[in-house]
């Protein structure tokens, strides 16, 4: 069934794609298979878009079926009862709107039982602060994919650090890597979806 969710969403079927993930989810397949599946339906539509088969408009409605698929698996996967874990606050930041990989993030954290404060895209290094702030998060997700994210990044990572020294703040997207890690100041680099996850387990709960 991998590959019928991979090809539906690549051929742009919502309905079916969205049937077929409730499918998964309702057999209580592993949401990170799932996920992957959807995300290698996502690369053939970019591939299709790079051949000029797919339009904008195309974008945009995949992105709309892959967020719709993500809240799906979200919701079944969410921990029932108990205290939340934590707080995280998350967006991207400054001069960058992409957020598939932050929505993937958002729901494997919320699936985790960790409160998420989702600050959605373009997001001014002071509204992170704010966030922080308000919510009393004990770690920060900074995504971007475009290089005009590095500096934002690391003007929001300096922005937090001066008013919580003590807050963790974590970077994730398809350009990252140590290098950009290193110019930012952050801790650590969410390398995908469960890489982040596991550091605010690392950070907030201890594991």
């Amino acid at each position: 069934m991998s590959n019928q969710i991979k090809q539906a969403l690549s051929d742009l079927e919502e309905e079916m794609t969205l049937k077929l993930v409730q499918e998964r989810v309702d057999a209580g397949d592993d949401p990170l298979e799932i996920i992957a599946d959807c995300r290698e339906g996502m690369a053939d539509i970019g591939k299709r878009y790079e051949t000029q088969e797919y339009f904008v408009s195309d974008l945009i409605m995949a992105g709309e079926v892959f967020k719709q698929a993500m809240a799906i698996i979200g919701e079944k996967f969410q921990t029932d009862g108990g205290p939340k874990r934590g707080t995280v606050v998350i967006g991207t930041v400054q001069g960058d709107i992409h957020d598939i990989g932050k929505d993937i993030v958002v729901n494997l954290l919320q699936a985790g039982n960790y409160n998420v404060i989702d600050l959605g895209v373009d997001v001014a290094p002071e509204k992170f602060v704010a966030s922080a702030k308000e919510n009393d998060a004990a770690v920060v997700g900074l995504s971007g994919l475009l290089t005009v994210a590095f500096d934002a990044m690391k003007e929001t990572t300096e922005a937090l650090r001066s008013t919580n020294p003590k807050i963790k703040v974590m970077i994730g997207g398809g350009s990252m890597n140590e290098q950009v890690l290193k110019h930012v100041g952050a801790d650590a680099l969410g390398a995908d979806a469960q890489a982040a996850v596991e550091l605010c387990n690392q950070w907030i709960a201890g594991e």
